[in-house]
This record gives C-alpha cells, sequence and structure tokens, in this order.
C-alpha cells in the first residue's frame, strides 16, 4: 500500500483464497484487503470511471442501536441548472454485490451515473458483510432499515418519499428483494425494484438449478464460494425460507420488476425463477437476459461489454416508473 495516498496498486490484489477450508481469520483478512482494492483508483480499470454529472460522499444512518455508513451519489450543483438545489429527487436505494466480501465503492460507475441521469438521490447501503458472527438476516436488516429511515426523514436527505425504488446486485438484489417484500407487507410504497444477478434460494436446493451445474466455475463465481456464502448466510437452526425471496408466501402486489440476468452465471436460474414467480403473483416483471455475460457483469464495464447495455436498460426502467 503506498502510505501516502492509502492506494492500494493492482499488484497488491490479494490471491485467490481457498474457499473451502478457508478460516474465519482468513476470511476477515481477504475481506479486508479484496475491498481496499476495489475501493482504489487502481481498480477504476475494472470497475469504471465515476459519471462527472455526480458528487458521492460518504454519510451515516443513525439507525436504532447502531450507525451503518451510506454512500451517497447527488446530481453535480449546476448540472442541468434544473436540479440545483431541489430536494424532492427520487430515492433509489441500492445494496451492492460480495456477500461477504464487496464495498458501495465497487458500484460508483453505475449508481452516479443513475444520480446525474434521472436525475436522483442514490444511497448504496455499506451493508453488513456475512462472516461466522454476522448472517445474511443482519445484512437483510441493514437494506431495511436504511431504506425506512430515509423515507422518514426526506427532508433530510432531500427525496421524495412518494417516488422511492430498491436497485441491488447479487446478494445486494437479495437483501433488496427482501426489502421490497418488507415493504410490501409494512405499507411502504414502493415505484420499482432492480435485481441484478439475484440470489434467491438460500434453502436446500439452492445449488439444484440447472445453472449451477452449468456454470459451476465461471470467473466471477464458482460453486465453492457458493458453499461458502449459504454456510454463512444461514446458521444452523435459521429457517432458510424466510430468506429466501424464491419461496416468500406471498409476491403479490409489490413493486414492478426488472430482473437482469447474464446468462453464463451459476444464479442465472435463481434470477428467472423469481421472475417467474412473480409474475405468476401479478406483480409486473420484466426479464431481461445478457447472453454471455458473467456473474456482477455490472460492476466490471472495464472488462465486461455489456455493463453499459444494461445500465442504459436500468436508467430507462427508472426513469419511467419514478416519473412524477
Amino acid at each position: 500500500m503506498n502510505e501516502v495516498t492509502g492506494e492500494v496498486t493492482a499488484t497488491e490484489r490479494p490471491p485467490e483464497p481457498n474457499w473451502p477450508v478457508m478460516t474465519a481469520e482468513e476470511l476477515a483478512a481477504y475481506r479486508d484487503a479484496e475491498n481496499r482494492f476495489r475501493a482504489s483508483s487502481a481498480a477504476r480499470a475494472i470497475t469504471g470511471a465515476p459519471d462527472p454529472g455526480a458528487v458521492m460522499e460518504w454519510q451515516k444512518a443513525v439507525l436504532p442501536g447502531r450507525e451503518l455508513p451510506v454512500r451517497v451519489y447527488r446530481p453535480a450543483p449546476g448540472r442541468g441548472g434544473e436540479v440545483t438545489g431541489r430536494t424532492d429527487l427520487p430515492l433509489v436505494l441500492h445494496v451492492h454485490g460480495g456477500g461477504y466480501v464487496g464495498t458501495a465503492v465497487q458500484s460508483d460507475w453505475v449508481n452516479s451515473h443513475l444520480a446525474a441521469r434521472l436525475p436522483a438521490v442514490v444511497v448504496s447501503v455499506e451493508h453488513r458483510l456475512l462472516a461466522p458472527d454476522s448472517p445474511l438476516s443482519d445484512a437483510a436488516d441493514d437494506g431495511w432499515d436504511v431504506l425506512r429511515h430515509v423515507v422518514r426523514h426526506a427532508a433530510q436527505w432531500g427525496i421524495d418519499p412518494a417516488r422511492a425504488a430498491l436497485f441491488g446486485e447479487s446478494c445486494g438484489a437479495l437483501i433488496t428483494a427482501l426489502a421490497a417484500i418488507r415493504a410490501k407487507e409494512a405499507g411502504l410504497h414502493l415505484q420499482a425494484q432492480v435485481l441484478v444477478n439475484p440470489a434467491a434460494d438460500m434453502t436446500d436446493t439452492m445449488l439444484d438449478h440447472a445453472s449451477v451445474t452449468r456454470h459451476a466455475h465461471t470467473p466471477t463465481l464458482a460453486e465453492p464460494q457458493l458453499h461458502l456464502f449459504r454456510r454463512l448466510a444461514v446458521p444452523p437452526g435459521t429457517d432458510p425460507r424466510g430468506l429466501s425471496p424464491l419461496y416468500a408466501d406471498s409476491l403479490k402486489g409489490l413493486a414492478p420488476a426488472l430482473v437482469v440476468v447474464p446468462t453464463h452465471d451459476p444464479l442465472a436460474d435463481h434470477g428467472r425463477r423469481y421472475a417467474e414467480r412473480l409474475q405468476a403473483a401479478g406483480t409486473p416483471a420484466q426479464l431481461t437476459e445478457y447472453p454471455g455475460a458473467g456473474h456482477a457483469f455490472l460492476s466490471m464495464p472495464g472488462v465486461a461489454q455489456q455493463a453499459e447495455a444494461a445500465r442504459a436498460e436500468i436508467l430507462e426502467f427508472l426513469r419511467v416508473s419514478l416519473a412524477a
């Protein structure tokens, strides 16, 4: 690490660990090193440069019993003139992917673009990552609690609480799907939800989907990682159905969904089956597949050719959904 700038160079990215046998200490060390890389300028070649039409900053969401970092994206002052000083912009609550590794910074490329081009306030949740002492239920609570907090304190965040949408990627899409269900149950109206390469099944059938077998060893997600993901996410004694949107009791009346599925992804069938369940429940759900794209492709525009097309689709879906 550069002692002056604190940046991590590309050569210092940690090596791929031995997922099946790694200890809690090894996981923590790998997570910290990998997240330092993802937040570094060196990673921009992979994760993409932020849109200059947006400003980004870290803030704290003060929640019951804890504070949680959130990365906030807003249209840059003077950008387009009409957004300057506005306090009624729509909210896009974003949850990054990664599960036990990941940071909101890895999504700067897409989130800054949404903030500048919708325009909107995008709040990305730096949720608790999976670990032996931090199961998926903690991360799910983080997503839901930040959503409620921002909507309840709309004036403080400068958003219109009547125009709110959810956007998540991978494990973050699982968290946002659960938040959409909780929002319906709590009477909190949402305009839309965007789920990109979502995990949707945390039960014993998680690895039984055909796409897991077909794409078990892709460069960005492999079956050993999924085993670790499920082991950390659902501790013994936890009901996995409560953390599996695919098996929710009711999906009726949820916010309209855009489900983005890269075809070369072990979790591709999770997204397909969830879109089918939403449609069967009468919830509008659009499924778009990106042939040849791999898991997490939206977070890697520097190497994934279809990331820009997916970003454009998400922007248009949210623009229509959040129209005043």
